[in-house]
C-alpha cells in the first residue's frame, strides 16, 4: 500500500494540473460549473490541450493510441 511519501509528481503531473487550473478559471469566468453547457465545447484549444495534458500523464509522454 503506497503512502502520501511514496507518491511521485512528473512533468506531465505538474502540466495537467496547470492545464486543470486554467480549464477551471476559465470555466468561473464563463459561470459554468463543467465544459459541457459551453458554445464552443467542441471548437475550444484550452479544452483541447487539457485532453492532451490528462493523455499524457496517464501514459508519461509514451505515446500510442488509447487502449481498454
Amino acid at each position: 500500500m503506497a503512502n502520501h511519501e511514496d507518491i511521485v509528481i512528473d512533468e506531465w503531473d505538474i502540466k495537467l494540473e496547470k492545464m486543470l487550473v486554467e480549464l477551471k478559471n476559465c470555466q468561473e469566468s464563463n459561470n459554468l460549473k463543467s465544459c459541457t453547457p459551453c458554445s464552443v465545447f467542441f471548437e475550444c484549444e484550452l479544452r483541447k490541450k487539457y485532453v492532451i495534458a490528462v493523455y499524457e500523464s496517464m501514459n508519461k509522454g509514451s505515446g500510442g493510441g488509447f487502449e481498454f
